[in-house]
């Protein structure tokens, strides 16, 4: 029998708790509307999408997928955001192909185009994983995700006083030689494009290094970290850059295989920095994520499915809820995205 057949049926018994609703309403601070960029939410109609949002009580979804230009920031504004204005927030991006035309003026340039895109109502910026491997300037050299040139563009972000959600590098499986020793093999193999091997992508630590120096160097800026501050394998690294920086923030969006297989060090993550995790699923309004993330958060439920599959995509284990308490669940679910995103102090 192949390993990629085997598909063992735990025989522990354990409690299985259903959490159908959150303990709070709640402000998904990640997620994705766009074909664009592979979400396709919205083609379903807008009553439907909201419909499911109410379900899972959802009171704002934050739309990632504004992209880098103003047709397609203009696209999703008028689809979500003015259609249900209360329901949506729409992040705005950047347009990396622009670097060659543009040479180290690129910053300059790009922060201009992000005043354009709060014009229109982009309500923060959202920067992609290209950012750090495949972004290159006009030289073909690829961009550090510390590169001075990009001050200007954070620091326009900070003047507006809005947001930047980054999500650079990757899970660092993704990072170290596919051999057996890889515990994320099956989803490697089923998706190659995913792996970024050094050489000829930077190491894992040189990017999220940077991610830290470019944080630091702005701190009038706020920063969100994606999926858990693109190191949820590592917490201590992530809680330290959380106490040098008051600025940056982080999201628990796809991440729940990697928290929910430390849940003693997760817990203590979530209990200390409570006040800077902000809730996301990066799956669309579906209810089954939901509630798969509540069920992890709310209960002490134990070694369970973190897709919903015998065989999880992203690695062979299961995970355990955090069963964290009502001051913490309050602040994860929306109190900390009404500050940083909705800006309500």
């Amino acid at each position: 029998m192949l390993l990629s057949e085997y598909r063992p049926l735990p025989a522990l018994t354990t409690r299985v708790s259903e959490v159908a609703r959150p303990r709070f309403p709640v402000i998904d601070a990640h997620n994705h509307l766009g074909p664009e960029f592979g979400g396709g939410w919205d083609a379903r109609p807008l009553p439907e999408l909201l419909a499911a949002m109410d379900a899972a009580e959802v009171r704002v979804l934050v739309d990632l997928d504004g992209g880098w230009g103003e047709d397609i920031l203009n696209r999703h504004l008028a689809q979500f955001k003015h259609a249900a204005p209360e329901r949506f927030r729409v992040f705005g991006g950047v347009d990396w192909a622009a670097w060659p035309a543009h040479g180290d003026g690129f910053g300059e340039w790009a922060a201009a185009r992000f005043r354009e895109q709060a014009a229109r109502g982009a309500e923060g910026l959202k920067i992609w994983k290209p950012f750090g491997l495949h972004v290159r300037d006009q030289h073909g050299a690829l961009v550090a995700v510390d590169d001075p040139r990009l001050d200007p563009l954070w620091a326009a972000a900070g003047e507006l006083d809005l947001p930047v959600m980054i999500h650079v590098a990757d899970p660092v499986a993704f990072f170290a030689p596919l051999d057996a020793s890889n515990e994320r093999w099956d989803e490697l193999h089923a998706h190659p494009d995913w792996q970024f091997p050094s050489p000829p992508f930077p190491p894992f630590l040189a990017i999220v290094d940077g991610l830290a120096n470019l944080v630091a160097r702005h701190p009038a800026t706020d920063f969100i970290g994606a999926h858990v501050g693109c190191y949820a394998e590592n917490l201590g690294w992530v809680a330290a850059l959380l106490d040098r920086c008051p600025n940056f923030y982080v999201d628990i969006s796809a991440r729940l295989g990697e928290l929910g297989r430390q849940p003693y060090t997760a817990r203590r993550f979530f209990m200390r920095y409570a006040d800077r995790i902000l809730f996301g699923i990066d799956a669309g309004a579906d209810l089954d994520t939901y509630r798969l993330y509540y069920r992890f958060l709310e209960t002490d439920d134990e070694y369970f499915s973190y897709d919903g599959s015998v065989v999880p995509a992203q690695g062979r284990w299961y995970i355990y809820g955090l069963h964290l308490p009502d001051a913490v669940l309050e602040q994860v679910y929306f109190r900390n995205a009404e500050r940083v995103i909705l800006r309500h102090k």
